[in-house]
C-alpha cells in the first residue's frame, strides 16, 4: 500500500504479552484527545473476556481513554473467554474470526476519526484465524507499527526480533517504546535504551517510567509522560501530526 494510501493511525504492538501495550495505547489516545485529536480505537480481538457480551478490560479502557462514542461492536469484534492466543480461543469457543471484517473495521473506523489507533493481541506472530497471525492484519490495515517493549534483560532479543519480522512482512515502522521503567533501574533496564537505539532498524520514540496505580490513573500518568518526553518532536512525526 502506498503511503499516500494510507489511513492516518498507528499499529500498536508489543514484544510479548504483559508489555503494557494497552497502557500505551489507551494513553496515546488520551494525550491526542488531550491535543483537540479526534482519535478512534480498535481492540481486534481480545481474550480473557469474562463476559463476551461487553468490552473486555482493554476495550474499556480503550474506550474511556479516547472518549469514543463509538459501538462495542467496532472497538472490539471479537470477545472471547478463554486466556488464550485468538486462534485457540476462537476454535474452543466455536467462533469463527473474519480477517476480511477486521480489515473492514479498521478503515470504517479511520474514515469515521482524524486518527486510529488499533491494539494487537501479543506480539506480531501471535495467531489470529486460519494461520494468520497479528502481524498479517497489521500488513492488510496499513497503519505504520509502534512497538511497545519492556527495558528488562532479554529486551534486546525481542525487540530486535520483533523489527526485524515487520521489516521482513513489509509492514511500515513508525518506531518503538521503552515502557515501565523502573526508579531504580538494574545495569540491563539501564543499558537498554542505548543498546536499543543503536541496533534498532526503527527509532527510539521515548522511555516511560513505571506507575503503579489503578489502570484509569496509568493511562493519565502515561499520556502527561508523553507530553513531557524530551523526544516529543520525534514521536509527533511518527505519528504524522
Amino acid at each position: 500500500m502506498a503511503a499516500a494510501d494510507r489511513p492516518r493511525g498507528i499499529f500498536v504492538t508489543g514484544t510479548d504479552t504483559g508489555v503494557g501495550k494497552t497502557l500505551f495505547a489507551a494513553a496515546l489516545a488520551r494525550f491526542l484527545r488531550e491535543r483537540g485529536i479526534d482519535a478512534g480505537v480498535m481492540k481486534p480481538v481480545e481474550s480473557g473476556v469474562e463476559n463476551p457480551s461487553e468490552l473486555g478490560p482493554d476495550g474499556r479502557l480503550l474506550k474511556w481513554a479516547s472518549g469514543t462514542t463509538d459501538d462495542d461492536a467496532l472497538i472490539c469484534p471479537y470477545r472471547l473467554r478463554a486466556p488464550l492466543a485468538p486462534s485457540e480461543a476462537a476454535r474452543r469457543e466455536s467462533v469463527h474470526i473474519d480477517f476480511g471484517h477486521l480489515g473492514q473495521i479498521a478503515r470504517q473506523l479511520a474514515s469515521q476519526h482524524e486518527f486510529l489507533i488499533v491494539e494487537g493481541a501479543g506480539g506480531l506472530m501471535v495467531p489470529l484465524a486460519g494461520g494468520l497471525l497479528v502481524a498479517d492484519l497489521a500488513r492488510d490495515i496499513g497503519l505504520p507499527l509502534l512497538t511497545v517493549c519492556r527495558p528488562g534483560l532479554g529486551t534486546i532479543n525481542h525487540t530486535l526480533l520483533t523489527l526485524f519480522a515487520a521489516r521482513t512482512m513489509e509492514i511500515p515502522l513508525a518506531g518503538f517504546m521503552i515502557n515501565n521503567m523502573p526508579k531504580e533501574p538494574n545495569d540491563a533496564e539501564k543499558g537498554a535504551p542505548h543498546a536499543l537505539a543503536s541496533l534498532a532498524s526503527a527509532d527510539l520514540l521515548g522511555v516511560l517510567d513505571h506507575v503503579s496505580a489503578s489502570p484509569e490513573e496509568q493511562v493519565e500518568a502515561l499520556a502527561a509522560q508523553l507530553n513531557a518526553l524530551p523526544s516529543l518532536p520525534w514521536l509527533l512525526a511518527a505519528l504524522g501530526i
